[in-house]
């Protein structure tokens, strides 16, 4: 299991950061998530189908990240609590780099926890669980 969720988040970080680039493949994208999943934040919690629309949003959320100035996003450290045989939540700690054309860019550490179900040898994010990704730009001026 743990090498199956290890090349999935490598396979996530290199997606974003050719989707970084502009040279995102919104169906490679696809590719890490389940067919339905779960997603919780302080904004609340949404469920959703590894459809087009996901493909839509992920790429308007690339175009955002690209705009508020967002040069790279590699991870620092990746953690598994194993549930059973074929799920784990999956503690990923992301370090975010921003340019900035009035100072020195900025890096901002952060943690994303995902559930992970790995059947058939391969392993896909079905949920996550993340901080106020709005609040922590805005506390570090980036929005």
């Amino acid at each position: 299991m743990e090498n199956a969720v290890r090349k999935l988040f490598e396979r996530y970080e290199s997606f974003f950061k050719h989707s970084l680039e502009g040279n995102s493949d919104m169906d490679e994208v696809a590719s890490l998530y389940a067919s339905d999943f779960i997603a919780a934040s302080p904004a609340g919690v949404m469920t959703g189908k590894n459809d087009e629309q996901l493909k839509q949003v992920m790429a308007q959320g690339y175009a955002h990240y690209r705009a508020i100035g967002t040069k790279g996003m590699r991870i620092s450290h990746i953690r598994l609590s194993p549930i059973d045989e074929h799920h784990c939540v999956a503690h990923v700690s992301w370090s975010a780099t921003y340019a900035r054309t009035d100072q020195n860019d900025t890096i901002i550490d952060f943690d994303v926890h995902y559930l992970v179900q790995k059947l058939d040898g391969d392993a896909k994010v079905f949920g996550w669980v993340s901080g106020d990704e709005q609040a922590l730009l805005k506390q570090h001026g980036i929005i």
